[in-house]
């Protein structure tokens, strides 16, 4: 059988790193482990020169804002923000390549992004949303507090019409899903940078769909992720200090509302649409 592994790069300084691969998506960086811990001194993300010739073969990117073109030396300074460090790592080399960005913070969760957004004042910073301490929707909504004039952009594995609406709605002037590639996240931030609002299609689609549902109510809400953690009526009724009956008026209120006629079809159309997340678990 012929050898199908892909020979591993040398880097220019000694030593070996990840296979040359091309990105073609943000989530493609979840493919590339950052650090090869025997040579942690000069292995990194970077491996050569050869890998970062041409990091976006076939780019298609926005011209630079019109304010970056009159400065000529200005550039778009940047914050990342994901709990996950090799894609938090990642996407910072990937926007450090581009001659008109650079990424001036990095933080893993929710407060941090706060604290580094007011010390820093980055022209645009990228949130995800599941986050520690923090989640990336309450730190949109934090941060707007203290600059309502700050231009953030939700970079996201969830594509429910929940996570969507809450998102917008909380003043993210962006989403983006980690699926997108590359060129798509790169002109994104110069669109926000730019003062726009950058919601693609497929978001587009999804923020349509939530507008025409009857929402739920907090309680609602409350009951519904119970039920998503495997919860029953009684151990719902206990949590919430409300009697078994009326967790089994809401059951059925939430029924109703998501056009559904059982617990686990609840459950799978919540997933589905953003109301409810189970770690490690993303809904088609």
């Amino acid at each position: 059988m012929p050898n199908t592994r892909r020979p591993a790069v040398n880097h220019p300084r000694g030593g070996s790193c990840v296979p040359k691969r091309e990105i073609r998506t943000i989530a493609d960086l979840l493919q590339f482990p950052l650090r090869d811990k025997r040579n942690a001194s000069h292995c990194s993300f970077e491996p050569s020169s050869e890998f970062v010739e041409d990091p976006l073969p076939n780019s298609d990117l926005r011209p630079l804002p019109v304010s970056v073109l009159a400065h000529g030396s200005h550039k778009l300074t940047v914050m990342v923000v994901d709990d996950h460090a090799i894609v938090r790592e990642g996407l910072a080399a990937l926007i450090n390549r581009q001659s008109d960005m650079e990424v001036i913070a990095e933080a893993g969760n929710g407060r941090q992004a706060l604290e580094k957004f007011v010390e820093r004042r980055p022209d645009v910073a990228l949130l995800d949303i599941r986050m520690p301490l923090m989640d990336g929707i309450a730190a949109v909504s934090a941060i707007l507090q203290r600059d309502a004039s700050a231009q953030l952009v939700v970079v996201t594995s969830y594509p429910g019409e929940e996570d969507v609406y809450r998102a917008l709605r909380a003043g993210a002037r962006g989403y983006v899903l980690k699926d997108s590639s590359v060129d798509e996240l790169i002109n994104c931030i110069r669109a926000v940078a730019a003062g726009e609002t950058w919601i693609p299609s497929q978001v587009g689609a999804k923020l349509a769909k939530r507008l025409a549902y009857e929402p739920l109510t907090a309680r609602e809400s409350e009951v519904l992720r119970a039920v998503a953690a495997g919860k029953s009526n009684k151990e719902i009724g206990n949590g919430f200090n409300i009697s078994e009956a009326t967790v089994k008026v809401h059951m059925t209120h939430i029924l109703e509302k998501l056009k559904v006629t059982g617990r686990t079809e609840a459950i799978n159309v919540a997933l589905r649409r953003g109301l409810v997340h189970i770690e490690g678990v993303v809904a088609a």
